[in-house]
């Protein structure tokens, strides 16, 4: 084909190459970790939906039957689910091997009233992530991110705002939903979590720790676990995206091995995007989460590994090259 005929999925093509150290990238097993933890945040009124929603929509994930579900049936990966930490009872779930369980606490203090967890169990999250690619690495060619977490765009506008400075009204979006006056309450309660908790941007866990969620940092260790193995991770949407900030935070590399899937309409995920250096593969309207964007954007990665498997030069087509 002519030089860079398929535009960014040559672009593509050629970061999965550099990221496999192979011509022939490992594309073909593919797995959408997505992680739950609810949030201490719930109780300042910044999401429509009740926080029993969170083990609900888990047992969804279970049972085949959420978005997350669908779409990676036809992308060909499978789902582990994991528990970082739900309000809810899913030892059941963890006991039949249906779930991951590497819950730290059920549900994050409030973080307009105070940290969101300890440093220690920042840590503990983020290394949970780490220890989960490490026990699938074996059988995982690509990793997806996912999550699920009533009032989780909360905090991921808090860690935003944090790591990049901007205007927390910038970066605060509607989540599941919210009206306008719902919207400025939110936007309220995430600049007094920022300036009860004062968050470090150098410091990726006090980030995390202030103002963060279990599940976001399941979501940076999963990030660090895979660019540590080499392996491309795409990155869902807003609060993956999050994730990805903390990790950044704490080893800027983890970017070279970055896929963003897709672009969210929440209106921080952009400058999430800038910061890191990436440039979404899809821009769809979405807003769901769950990992839906990072199954949807697997059906790419093959077909930017199959443009370098499969597809002939010129000269072994023999096709007339361009002349001069």
């Amino acid at each position: 084909m002519p030089h860079w005929a398929l535009g960014r999925l040559m672009d593509l093509a050629m970061d999965l190459a550099g990221m496999t150290r192979s011509l022939r990238p490992p594309v073909g097993r593919k797995a959408i970790v997505t992680l739950a933890g609810d949030h201490g945040v719930v109780a300042e009124g910044v999401s429509k939906y009740p926080q029993e929603v969170t083990p609900q929509m888990v047992a969804n994930f279970v049972a085949g039957g959420a978005g997350i579900n669908a779409l990676a049936r036809l992308s060909g990966a499978r789902v582990v689910v994991v528990d970082m930490g739900v309000a809810g009872d899913l030892g059941g779930l963890a006991k039949a091997g249906r779930i991951i369980s590497r819950r730290i606490a059920p549900g994050t203090q409030n973080m307009a009233r105070g940290p969101a967890m300890s440093r220690q169990e920042a840590l503990r999250a983020v290394e949970a992530g780490i220890e989960i690619v490490d026990e699938l690495a074996d059988s995982v060619d690509v990793f997806g991110t996912g999550d699920m977490g009533i009032g989780n765009t909360t905090p991921s506008a808090a860690i935003v705002a944090a790591v990049t400075g901007a205007a927390v009204a910038d970066v605060t979006g509607r989540g599941t939903g919210i009206d306008d006056r719902q919207l400025a309450h939110k936007i309220a309660v995430v600049e007094r979590a920022l300036a009860v908790n004062k968050p470090d941007p150098r410091d990726g866990l006090d980030v995390l720790a202030k103002v963060g969620g279990f599940e976001i940092g399941g979501i940076a260790g999963v990030i660090l676990g895979a660019a540590a193995r080499r392996k491309p991770v795409l990155v869902d949407g807003f609060i993956s995206t999050a994730g990805a900030l903390i990790a950044h935070a704490l080893a800027p590399t983890v970017a070279d091995y970055l896929v963003a899937a897709h672009r969210s309409v929440e209106v921080g995920h952009s400058i999430m995007q800038r910061h890191l250096g990436k440039e979404p593969l899809l821009d769809l309207g979405m807003r769901l989460g769950e990992g839906t964007g990072a199954a949807l954007a697997m059906h790419l990665v093959d077909a930017a590994a199959a443009i370098l498997t499969d597809v002939a030069t010129f000269d072994e087509a023999s096709v007339s090259k361009a002349r001069g």
